[in-house]
């Protein structure tokens, strides 16, 4: 039988406007990252301890729950884990090089569970985000609304003074299974396996359900009263035997700054297409749909491992 994971759900799109010109980085999700955090540390933190674990606050504070995410001590079998992953995904637009004053852009954020609870700092913290600036010359950014994904539409949930009006978040729709798929990488998708990096020449099907499988159950475990439970092991050894119909993939280089640890991290990954087809592609089906949503691999909380499917017939 096929289990569906139920991670509930709702995505929103910030439109800004810079208000003098800036320029951006070749790919802003690391940029916006470290800038929410900054901002929503500011926003929430009472004690201004520099580090978050020894902060009194650190298992009811808003910013290490979307930002640091520490495990629940009371999950046993989730104890192991150091950090849980982020309740969020940012997806910046194509923006790039340099951005004229008046000129819009746009960030998309996908709140996955609970973290739709904390909606309005979300909103309140990258909206002063913008404000203190992006990419090399710090040019701010005029919050202009935020809508809601309302099936294929977008529905304005807020403007800046005015009352927030959110839909409620919702679990998505799994279509059938198709006969046939093509599954587009769209970010680079950086996933290990064995200690290595998957290059384009060793990516296989069960590289990335292992990567989606791990990352949907621990957000369901963390961020949901609805954990993921499922046959783990079945599920990990029947992706193995998973062929792929084609694949178009190759290594997209990626260099992020970090200020954490002051010098320059690698972040590339895999980008291209994949097709799959026949039926025993049913059990993977629910995982690789939601992962659109959630995305996979290393970085997926800045947008990286984004992919998009379409039906073939």
């Amino acid at each position: 039988m096929t289990i569906f994971p139920m991670l509930p759900l709702a995505c929103f799109r910030f439109r800004f406007r810079a208000t003098v010109d800036l320029r951006l980085p070749t790919y802003t999700g690391s940029a916006w990252r470290g800038a929410f955090g900054r901002a929503l540390k500011h926003l929430v933190c009472i004690t201004d301890k520099a580090a978050c674990p020894s902060c009194p606050f650190y298992r009811s504070c808003i910013h290490p729950y979307l930002f640091e995410t520490p495990p629940d001590p009371g999950v046993g079998k989730l104890t192991k884990y150091t950090a849980a992953p982020h309740p969020y995904v940012l997806i910046p637009d194509d923006h790039h090089g340099r951005v004229a004053a008046g000129q819009t852009l746009t960030v998309d954020v996908h709140l996955l569970g609970h973290g739709n609870r904390h909606l309005p700092y979300v909103i309140h913290a990258l909206n002063q985000a913008g404000r203190r600036g992006l990419g090399q010359d710090r040019g701010a950014l005029e919050l202009l609304g935020v809508a809601q994904a309302d099936g294929e539409d977008w529905r304005l949930i807020y403007t800046p003074g005015d009352d927030l009006n959110p839909l409620l978040p919702t679990v998505p729709v799994t279509p059938p299974c198709p006969e046939r798929l093509t599954l587009r990488v769209l970010t680079p998708l950086r996933l290990n396996s064995e200690n290595r990096l998957v290059s384009q020449d060793r990516f296989r099907f069960h590289h990335l359900f292992s990567s989606l499988l791990r990352r949907i159950s621990l957000l369901t475990a963390f961020h949901t009263d609805d954990p993921l439970d499922t046959d783990f092991v079945g599920l990990t050894q029947a992706a193995r035997a998973v062929e792929l119909s084609r694949a178009r993939l190759r290594w997209h280089e990626w260099v992020r700054f970090s200020s954490r640890q002051d010098t320059l991290v690698k972040m590339g990954g895999l980008i291209g297409e994949i097709e799959l087809s026949g039926p025993d592609l049913e059990p993977f089906w629910p995982y690789l749909w939601l992962g659109q949503w959630t995305h996979a691999g290393k970085g997926a909380v800045m947008g990286l491992g984004r992919y998009q499917i379409d039906a073939l017939k």
